[in-house]
């Protein structure tokens, strides 16, 4: 009968800690994976022609999308490469 008091005792004690770990699951790493997953689903819809914010606050324009990175159109004269991780947000027109 001892034994069944100690695991009752373990799992009386562990039962804060699991709750604890479920709503910080759910409010914090779930809400995190699925604006991952939105934000990767972003970046593989880019196509010409479609503005862009990159993180360090340029608005470009799509001119070709590549593997890693994003051709991108400045001005009507200067294109350059962005690595797709430094995207931020599509701007909707």
């Amino acid at each position: 009968m001892h034994g069944q008091n100690s695991a009752a005792g373990i799992l009386g004690s562990l039962l804060p800690l699991i709750i604890i770990f479920l709503i910080f699951y759910f409010l914090v790493i779930r809400p995190q994976q699925q604006q991952a997953k939105k934000h990767k689903e972003m970046i593989n819809s880019l196509k010409k022609g479609d503005k862009i914010v990159t993180n360090g606050g340029l608005i470009v324009e799509v001119v070709k999308p590549e593997e890693d990175f994003i051709k991108a159109k400045l001005n009507d004269e200067t294109i350059v490469k962005v690595d797709k991780n430094f995207i931020a947000k599509k701007i909707e027109s």
